[in-house]
């Protein structure tokens, strides 16, 4: 170790290999708590029963904690100590960036494959972008989606311009810019999922939502929060306590979810759920079907494929 380190970067330089290695499994973690979601909306190719309000919180306020933590002068002052320690320290002190980041590119991957899979109205050839209607008569459309996506985007050019302006204008600001990001990031995200549970209540059902995805993530939340605590310390308070209002908010939606998959009245009186998706992005009512089409010796095995 280099006796000329200052003493910030001697503490990363000596910092436990316990740490590290909790930090290295927590950024495992973060990546495979949001594979399910990734991989149900894929292989049911629909998002129906996300909200989108619930996915544009969702992403702007990971890109919120992304740019606080990215101003935050404490992870500029890690970051600076990469000219003084070797790269596994460096590596080390990057962790809690490298964390926040993966984070907010797997929401983003959300958005991207909820706008790619959401239910069209039309044919899969000819996506409808018109002000069409749901199921339901009123809900969101394909444009909603396109402009969920357009307004994430945007989001998080504007922070990355005023996070600039700041590092490069006004350094002595940085820590009350990223003291409100922060800030912008809780409201967010604890807003986030109000619309998604206001969603799946009125549905009542699942739709696209991972179960599992949330089953790792509300405890890994509060996990995730006590690494970054320690790493940040009370200081970056702004950071770690949004990870502590996601948890319990997840977690009433992981109560809704489990009880409408597995104990809702549908589940009591054996029966399915009246709405499903099905491949092609569609809403299916399977109880109109029973209604409409019943089986006789004459239908054929493979009729709900053709």
């Amino acid at each position: 170790m280099n006796d000329n380190l200052t003493p910030h970067c001697a503490d990363l330089a000596s910092a436990s290999s316990w740490n590290f290695a909790l930090s290295i499994l927590i950024l495992i973690g973060i990546l495979i708590s949001y594979l399910p979601q990734h991989l149900r909306i894929i292989s049911l190719k629909s998002s129906f029963g996300i909200s989108p309000y619930f996915v544009l919180l969702g992403t702007t306020s990971t890109s919120s904690s992304l740019a606080n933590i990215l101003v935050l002068p404490r992870s500029i002052q890690d970051a600076s100590c990469c000219r003084e320690v070797d790269g596994l320290s460096c590596f080390s002190a990057l962790l809690g960036i490298l964390q926040v980041g993966v984070q907010w590119l797997c929401f983003f991957t959300i958005l991207f494959l909820f706008v790619i899979y959401f239910p069209r109205a039309t044919s899969t050839t000819t996506p409808d972008t018109s002000e069409t209607s749901s199921k339901e008569g009123d809900g969101p459309t394909y444009r909603t989606a396109l402009a969920v996506a357009g307004l994430s985007i945007v989001h998080i050019v504007v922070l990355f311009i005023i996070s600039l302006v700041f590092e490069l204008r006004n350094r002595s600001s940085l820590q009350a810019w990223a003291n409100f990001l922060g800030i912008l990031a809780a409201v967010l995200s604890s807003i986030q999922y109000f619309p998604q549970i206001h969603t799946t209540l009125k549905l009542r059902c699942v739709g696209s939502l991972s179960i599992p995805m949330m089953c790792i993530q509300t405890p890994g939340s509060l996990v995730f929060a006590g690494s970054l605590a320690a790493r940040l310390g009370s200081e970056g308070w702004s950071t770690w306590g949004v990870f502590v209002v996601t948890a319990f908010l997840q977690g009433t939606l992981l109560f809704l979810a489990i009880y409408f998959e597995y104990f809702g009245p549908e589940k009591k009186e054996g029966q399915t759920h009246s709405a499903d998706v099905v491949p092609n992005g569609s809403v299916e009512d399977r109880e109109d079907h029973q209604t409409d089409d019943q089986p006789s010796e004459d239908t054929p095995l493979l009729q709900r494929q053709l």
